[in-house]
């Protein structure tokens, strides 16, 4: 009798078992906890010990106390780890999972316009870099915005960086005298809004759910508006049955297991891709094999000068002490 063959479909399977396997020794070996963003993909969120926002995982860096955060998002969420944890390695999968929030203020061109309005209280979106950071007088999360705002004095001015969309929003909720960097994530600025419109033209029952980095112009259609952890919340709670998700695609993983009978669409892109959906290509940088890699050989590694640390966790920890 000839030898039994495997099947291409077993190969997979045992080839992503010896890797999860894998990943889990070396997790337990290098006593270190994984953090995942909601926009990885669904193998990485699987793996994670944390799933969240950037506030949600600003907050389980702080608290952790392993020897070895790896962080599964983009550079800035791995940088911000180190910031609130200098004693332990943080490592991230893909150094060159950026953000092009984060890559559309350098701190030389944010240090020149700070300089040009010196009476302006400075808050930075946690998506820039730690140089940035290391500028401002408060950081904020799209979950904490508002209440950041809101907790400065109101005799004052308030620059907001680097998001513009983002901004105008806050703006608009707390009436503050706002100057706004121009700044846009990719993803969310890539929503089409004539194919949204088509879209709740098929879909008359959806309820539109937007993160707060879209366009006002998609806001001001959207039935609540809030960060990937608020939206998930909602479409949670809410008796609608049908959502339309306007973010990166990622959420909709964490929001199928929440409510597997409801209906979930991506609100689409101007692109013609493949999924029609809103998907950030940075964060798709990291796969279970690079995570596997960066246990294995400790890198790469996240590091930073420790004046700009300095300056940086000052800033964070004023947004981590409102709560």
């Amino acid at each position: 009798m000839g030898e039994l063959m495997e099947t291409p479909l077993a190969a997979r399977a045992n080839a992503s078992s010896a890797l999860l396997e894998e990943i889990l020794r070396l997790k337990r070996e290098r006593n270190a906890v994984i953090l995942a963003h909601y926009y990885q993909t669904p193998g990485i969120q699987e793996l994670a010990d944390v799933i969240g926002d950037s506030l949600a995982l600003a907050q389980a860096a702080d608290r952790s106390n392993a020897d070895v955060i790896l962080f599964c998002g983009v550079h800035f969420m791995g940088e911000t780890a180190k910031i609130l944890n200098p004693d332990r390695i943080v490592l991230v999968p893909d150094l060159e999972a950026g953000c092009s929030l984060a890559d559309g203020v350098t701190a030389s061109a944010f240090a020149a316009f700070l300089d040009q309005h010196p009476d302006h209280l400075v808050v930075s979106y946690i998506n820039c870099s730690a140089a940035v950071k290391a500028m401002s007088d408060i950081i904020c999360t799209s979950s904490n915005a508002v209440r950041v705002v809101n907790s400065l004095p109101t005799d004052r001015a308030v620059i907001f960086a680097p998001d513009k969309h983002l901004g105008a929003y806050v703006q608009r909720i707390t009436g503050r005298r706002m100057l706004l960097w121009d700044g846009s994530c990719e993803v969310h600025a890539a929503i089409s809004r004539d194919k949204l419109k088509s879209l709740m033209g098929k879909h008359t029952q959806a309820k539109l759910i937007a993160h707060p980095e879209c366009p006002e112009e998609i806001l001001t259609e959207a039935d609540h508006i809030g960060s990937t952890a608020s939206l998930l919340e909602f479409v949670t709670r809410d008796p609608g049955s049908t959502f339309i998700v306007a973010t990166e695609a990622g959420i909709l993983h964490n929001m199928r297991k929440a409510v597997p009978h409801k209906t979930l669409i991506p609100a689409p892109a101007f692109a013609e891709n493949t999924c029609a959906c809103s998907e950030c290509p940075y964060m798709k940088l990291n796969t279970l094999e690079k995570v596997r890699d960066a246990l294995k050989d400790m890198k790469p590694e996240v590091s930073l000068p420790e004046m700009v640390r300095l300056g940086a966790e000052r800033a964070l920890r004023q947004m981590l002490a409102l709560g």
